[in-house]
Protein backbone atom coordinates (compact mmCIF):
# COMPACT_ATOMS: atom_id res chain seq x y z
CA UNK A 1 0.00 0.00 0.00
CA UNK A 2 0.84 3.48 -0.47
CA UNK A 3 1.26 5.03 3.01
CA UNK A 4 -0.27 8.56 3.49
CA UNK A 5 -3.02 9.89 5.88
CA UNK A 6 -5.59 10.45 3.46
CA UNK A 7 -8.79 9.02 4.87
CA UNK A 8 -10.67 6.90 2.80
CA UNK A 9 -13.46 4.31 2.39
CA UNK A 10 -12.61 1.34 5.08
CA UNK A 11 -13.32 -1.02 2.44
CA UNK A 12 -10.08 0.10 0.67
CA UNK A 13 -7.54 -0.01 3.10
CA UNK A 14 -6.22 -3.67 3.36
CA UNK A 15 -4.36 -4.12 0.10
CA UNK A 16 -2.29 -2.33 -2.39
CA UNK A 17 -4.79 -3.22 -4.84
CA UNK A 18 -7.98 -2.61 -3.34
CA UNK A 19 -6.09 0.80 -2.53
CA UNK A 20 -5.29 1.65 -5.95
CA UNK A 21 -8.89 0.91 -7.30
CA UNK A 22 -10.16 2.77 -4.66
CA UNK A 23 -8.25 5.75 -5.22
CA UNK A 24 -8.03 5.72 -9.45
CA UNK A 25 -11.19 4.33 -10.22
CA UNK A 26 -14.18 2.95 -7.91
CA UNK A 27 -17.09 6.04 -8.50
CA UNK A 28 -15.89 7.67 -11.18
CA UNK A 29 -17.95 8.23 -14.13
CA UNK A 30 -17.83 6.07 -17.42
CA UNK A 31 -18.83 6.89 -20.31
CA UNK A 32 -16.92 4.92 -22.58
CA UNK A 33 -18.54 1.08 -24.10
CA UNK A 34 -15.79 -0.95 -23.40
CA UNK A 35 -15.31 -0.05 -20.02
CA UNK A 36 -18.90 -0.10 -19.05
CA UNK A 37 -19.14 -3.93 -20.99
CA UNK A 38 -15.66 -4.73 -18.73
CA UNK A 39 -17.27 -3.97 -15.42
CA UNK A 40 -20.16 -5.68 -16.49
CA UNK A 41 -18.75 -8.81 -16.97
CA UNK A 42 -16.06 -8.42 -14.06
CA UNK A 43 -19.45 -7.72 -11.60
CA UNK A 44 -21.00 -10.31 -12.59
CA UNK A 45 -17.76 -12.54 -12.34
CA UNK A 46 -17.70 -11.46 -9.12
CA UNK A 47 -21.05 -12.99 -8.04
CA UNK A 48 -19.64 -15.58 -4.57
CA UNK A 49 -16.52 -13.73 -4.92
CA UNK A 50 -14.66 -10.90 -2.93
CA UNK A 51 -13.76 -7.80 -5.38
CA UNK A 52 -10.07 -8.49 -4.86
CA UNK A 53 -10.20 -12.12 -6.21
CA UNK A 54 -11.90 -10.46 -9.38
CA UNK A 55 -8.86 -7.38 -9.65
CA UNK A 56 -6.40 -9.73 -9.85
CA UNK A 57 -7.76 -11.57 -12.45
CA UNK A 58 -8.73 -8.68 -14.27
CA UNK A 59 -5.78 -8.66 -16.60
CA UNK A 60 -5.96 -12.10 -17.57
CA UNK A 61 -10.01 -11.28 -18.15
CA UNK A 62 -8.90 -8.39 -20.55
CA UNK A 63 -6.46 -10.64 -22.95
CA UNK A 64 -9.05 -13.52 -22.69
CA UNK A 65 -12.56 -11.59 -23.48
CA UNK A 66 -10.24 -9.57 -26.13
CA UNK A 67 -10.34 -6.19 -24.32
CA UNK A 68 -13.49 -6.36 -23.15
CA UNK A 69 -14.96 -5.22 -27.02
CA UNK A 70 -18.58 -6.44 -27.20
CA UNK A 71 -18.20 -6.44 -30.63
CA UNK A 72 -15.55 -9.16 -30.71
CA UNK A 73 -16.48 -11.16 -27.41
CA UNK A 74 -20.72 -11.25 -29.50
CA UNK A 75 -18.83 -13.32 -32.18
CA UNK A 76 -17.42 -16.12 -29.57
CA UNK A 77 -18.69 -19.65 -29.72
CA UNK A 78 -18.89 -22.85 -28.29
CA UNK A 79 -15.18 -23.11 -29.08
CA UNK A 80 -14.38 -20.19 -27.38
CA UNK A 81 -16.61 -20.81 -24.01
CA UNK A 82 -14.33 -24.66 -23.81
CA UNK A 83 -11.43 -22.04 -24.31
CA UNK A 84 -12.22 -20.27 -21.19
CA UNK A 85 -13.17 -22.64 -19.23
CA UNK A 86 -9.55 -24.02 -19.63
CA UNK A 87 -8.44 -20.81 -18.55
CA UNK A 88 -7.26 -21.13 -15.08
CA UNK A 89 -6.53 -17.17 -15.27
CA UNK A 90 -10.26 -16.36 -15.09
CA UNK A 91 -13.53 -17.56 -12.94
CA UNK A 92 -14.20 -20.80 -14.62
CA UNK A 93 -18.13 -20.63 -14.10
CA UNK A 94 -19.68 -22.11 -16.98
CA UNK A 95 -22.73 -19.89 -16.65
CA UNK A 96 -20.97 -16.57 -16.15
CA UNK A 97 -18.92 -17.44 -19.28
CA UNK A 98 -21.90 -17.87 -21.27
CA UNK A 99 -24.14 -15.22 -19.43
CA UNK A 100 -20.52 -12.49 -20.21
CA UNK A 101 -21.13 -13.41 -24.25
CA UNK A 102 -24.88 -13.52 -24.24
CA UNK A 103 -24.83 -10.15 -22.38
CA UNK A 104 -22.16 -8.83 -25.21
CA UNK A 105 -24.50 -9.92 -27.82
CA UNK A 106 -27.57 -8.21 -26.00
CA UNK A 107 -25.03 -4.74 -25.56
CA UNK A 108 -24.70 -4.62 -29.13
CA UNK A 109 -28.12 -4.75 -29.87
CA UNK A 110 -28.69 -1.61 -26.75
CA UNK A 111 -25.80 0.17 -29.36
CA UNK A 112 -27.80 -0.38 -32.47
CA UNK A 113 -30.85 0.92 -30.99
CA UNK A 114 -29.68 3.83 -28.53
CA UNK A 115 -26.64 4.71 -30.04
CA UNK A 116 -24.35 3.15 -27.06
CA UNK A 117 -24.04 1.23 -24.18
CA UNK A 118 -23.57 4.24 -22.12
CA UNK A 119 -26.58 5.90 -23.41
CA UNK A 120 -28.78 3.25 -22.49
CA UNK A 121 -27.44 2.73 -18.62
CA UNK A 122 -27.11 5.83 -17.55
CA UNK A 123 -30.48 6.69 -18.13
CA UNK A 124 -31.58 4.81 -14.77
CA UNK A 125 -29.44 7.83 -13.17
CA UNK A 126 -31.40 10.58 -15.69
CA UNK A 127 -27.60 11.33 -16.99
CA UNK A 128 -25.80 12.22 -14.17
CA UNK A 129 -23.86 10.91 -10.86
CA UNK A 130 -26.48 10.51 -7.97
CA UNK A 131 -24.31 11.78 -4.98
CA UNK A 132 -25.28 10.30 -1.17
CA UNK A 133 -24.09 11.03 1.75
CA UNK A 134 -23.00 7.68 3.70
CA UNK A 135 -21.19 8.78 6.91
CA UNK A 136 -19.95 4.33 7.47
CA UNK A 137 -19.66 1.76 5.01
CA UNK A 138 -22.47 0.20 6.88
CA UNK A 139 -25.00 3.00 5.89
CA UNK A 140 -24.62 2.03 2.23
CA UNK A 141 -27.17 0.04 0.67
CA UNK A 142 -26.85 -3.38 -1.27
CA UNK A 143 -29.55 -1.78 -3.78
CA UNK A 144 -31.68 1.31 -4.58
CA UNK A 145 -34.66 2.10 -6.67
CA UNK A 146 -32.52 2.52 -9.70
CA UNK A 147 -30.35 -0.46 -9.74
CA UNK A 148 -33.88 -2.32 -9.24
CA UNK A 149 -35.12 -0.94 -12.05
CA UNK A 150 -31.98 -1.37 -13.89
CA UNK A 151 -31.93 -5.51 -13.21
CA UNK A 152 -35.35 -5.18 -14.14
CA UNK A 153 -34.66 -3.67 -17.46
CA UNK A 154 -31.66 -6.06 -18.18
CA UNK A 155 -33.59 -9.25 -16.94
CA UNK A 156 -36.07 -8.61 -19.28
CA UNK A 157 -33.90 -8.05 -22.47
CA UNK A 158 -32.23 -11.34 -21.47
CA UNK A 159 -29.06 -10.17 -19.88
CA UNK A 160 -28.16 -12.82 -17.46
CA UNK A 161 -25.69 -12.01 -13.64
CA UNK A 162 -27.50 -8.82 -13.71
CA UNK A 163 -29.45 -8.95 -9.82
CA UNK A 164 -30.03 -5.68 -8.35
CA UNK A 165 -26.89 -6.16 -6.22
CA UNK A 166 -24.55 -7.05 -9.44
CA UNK A 167 -26.68 -4.04 -10.84
CA UNK A 168 -25.76 -1.39 -7.50
CA UNK A 169 -22.15 -2.70 -8.01
CA UNK A 170 -21.71 -1.85 -11.14
CA UNK A 171 -23.39 1.32 -10.50
CA UNK A 172 -21.00 2.24 -8.03
CA UNK A 173 -18.04 1.32 -9.82
CA UNK A 174 -18.57 3.23 -12.83
CA UNK A 175 -19.15 6.18 -11.24
CA UNK A 176 -23.63 6.80 -11.40
CA UNK A 177 -23.47 6.85 -7.86
CA UNK A 178 -20.83 8.35 -5.63
CA UNK A 179 -20.86 6.28 -2.49
CA UNK A 180 -17.56 7.40 -1.14
CA UNK A 181 -18.30 7.84 2.46
CA UNK A 182 -18.41 11.66 3.09
CA UNK A 183 -15.07 11.79 5.40
CA UNK A 184 -13.38 10.05 2.31
CA UNK A 185 -10.79 12.44 0.04
CA UNK A 186 -12.49 11.01 -2.47
CA UNK A 187 -15.92 12.31 -1.85
CA UNK A 188 -15.68 15.93 -2.42
CA UNK A 189 -13.92 14.98 -5.42
CA UNK A 190 -16.27 13.16 -7.43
Amino acid sequence: MIPDDRPRCEWATGTALMQAYHDDEWGVPVHDDTRLFEFLVLEGAQAGLSWETVLKKREHYRRAFRGFDPAKVARFGARDVERLMADAGIVRNRAKIEAAIGNARLVRTLQREHGSFDAYVWRFVSGEPVRHRYRRLGDLPATTPESDAMSRELKRLGFKFCGPTICYAFMQAVGMVNDHVVGCFRYKRL
